[in-house]
């Protein structure tokens, strides 16, 4: 008789067990379907536009974009430059200053000194460093900044190159 009561207590303790376990997992889903389709419809963490009347929100608020800044750009003459070393080949450079406004007249008037800076720089530069790809990045600001020393500060803004062909 005995083991009728613990063999029906055990029965019993595996059905209430599994009872929370399923509260649970369906409060879960519940919750996490809500939280996401409140995050996906904009109702919590959206960003807050402020019209201005009474605090409401809208989301219909129009973005406008900064003016640009006042710039120009000064193209600099192709270049083609022959390499050192093992078999001859030939860079071609193209590239242009960008230039505050007031200063592109200024920069166009040094252009030679520029092109003569950039002509020296690059044929000065090891042709095996030239081929790789991420070397670029690194000749574009040691040009840049010999460029703005040329110029002066202030006046060169950046160096956008144009063609960079190595053959």
């Amino acid at each position: 008789m005995a083991d009728a009561t613990t063999e029906a207590t055990d029965e019993a303790s595996k059905k209430k067990s599994k009872l929370p376990l399923l509260i649970g997992l369906v409060l879960m889903l519940l919750l996490g379907g809500g939280g996401f389709y409140a995050a996906y419809s904009g109702m919590i963490l959206a960003p807050a536009a402020d019209d201005g009347a009474h605090g409401e929100m809208t989301h219909d608020a129009e973005v406008v974009p900064d003016a640009l800044p006042e710039i120009g750009f000064v193209a600099l003459d192709p270049m083609v430059i022959s390499l050192s070393g093992k078999g001859a080949k030939h860079l071609r450079f193209v590239a242009q200053l960008e230039v505050a406004l007031a200063y592109e007249k200024d920069v166009e008037h040094l252009k030679p000194r520029v092109m003569d800076v950039l002509n020296g720089y690059l044929r000065a530069v090891d042709p095996a460093l030239l081929e790789d790809p991420s070397a670029l990045m690194r000749l574009r600001a040691q040009m840049l900044r010999r460029v703005q020393i040329v110029t002066g500060d202030g006046r060169v803004r950046d160096l956008l190159i144009v063609e960079f062909v190595l053959n």
